[in-house]
C-alpha cells in the first residue's frame, strides 16, 4: 500500500527532527546545571538580553547621557570626551575613529564584533549564564528542523489521500494515522516555545533568572 510507505517517511521525519530538539535542549540543560552565582554588571545584562548589539547600544546611549558623546537624529554619532571610562567605551571611541565623527551604524557593528564583547561572553559562558554560541544555534535548527518535519508530514498526508489508489482502509483512518506523526511535530515545537522562547536567544535559562540582576534598560 503507498500511503503506508509514504507514512513510514512521516513518521521518519517527524523522529528524527524531534530527536535532534531533544537531545540539543538535553545538551542546553546540562550547561546550564553548571550555572554560578555571578553578580551581573550592566554590561554583562545588557548581553544577556540582547546580545553583542545590546551592549553596543548600551553603551553608545549611556555615554550619550553623560553627553560625553553626541548622537544626532541623522545618524551621526560624535565624541565630546574622548577619555573611555571602561573597555566598552574605549572600544566605541576608536570604533568612532580620530576624526570623532561616524556614523552610528558602522560604530555599532564594529563594537559589538569588538574583543570587550567577546571578552564578556566568554565570562558569561564560564558563568553558565550564556549560552555557547554551538549551543544557541543548535537549538535554532533543530526547530527549524522540526517546524520542516510538521510541514513535510502534512504533505504527505495529502499525497496520500489524494492519491487514486486501491486501498481497504478508509482515508479518514489514514488520515489518523498522518495525524499522529503530525501531533508529535506540533507538541515538540509547542514544548520548546514555553521552555525556550522566554528567554533570550543569549541567555541559559539561568540567566534572566541571576540574583542582583541590573536592568539593562
Amino acid at each position: 500500500m503507498f500511503w503506508v510507505l509514504l507514512l513510514l517517511l512521516a513518521w521518519a521525519a517527524a523522529g528524527t527532527a524531534c530527536t535532534r530538539l531533544c537531545l540539543a535542549a538535553v545538551h542546553a540543560a546540562a550547561a546550564d546545571a553548571d550555572a554560578r552565582g555571578h553578580d551581573l554588571t550592566l554590561y554583562e545584562a545588557a548581553f544577556l538580553s540582547g546580545g553583542p548589539r545590546r551592549v553596543a547600544d548600551l553603551t553608545l546611549v549611556s555615554m550619550a547621557r553623560q553627553r560625553r558623546l553626541l548622537l544626532a537624529h541623522t545618524g551621526w554619532a560624535t565624541v565630546v570626551d574622548p577619555r573611555g571610562r571602561d573597555e566598552m567605551e574605549r572600544t566605541v571611541i576608536g570604533a568612532i575613529g580620530p576624526e570623532g565623527q561616524s556614523r552610528i551604524a558602522p560604530v555599532r557593528a564594529v563594537a559589538a564584533s569588538a574583543e570587550a564583547v567577546r571578552g564578556l561572553a566568554d565570562r558569561l559562558v564560564d558563568a553558565g549564564l550564556a549560552m555557547p554560541a554551538g549551543t544557541r544555534s543548535g537549538i535554532a535548527a533543530a526547530v527549524r528542523q522540526v517546524r520542516v518535519a510538521a510541514v513535510a508530514v502534512i504533505a504527505l498526508g495529502a499525497i496520500a489521500l489524494l492519491t487514486p489508489a486501491p486501498s481497504e482502509m478508509p482515508r479518514h483512518l489514514v488520515a489518523l494515522w498522518f495525524a499522529l506523526p503530525l501531533a508529535l511535530t506540533l507538541s515538540c515545537l509547542a514544548i520548546a516555545r514555553m521552555e525556550v522562547h522566554p528567554y533570550s536567544r543569549w541567555a541559559s535559562p539561568k540567566g534572566p533568572a541571576t540574583p542582583g540582576h541590573p536592568d539593562p534598560a
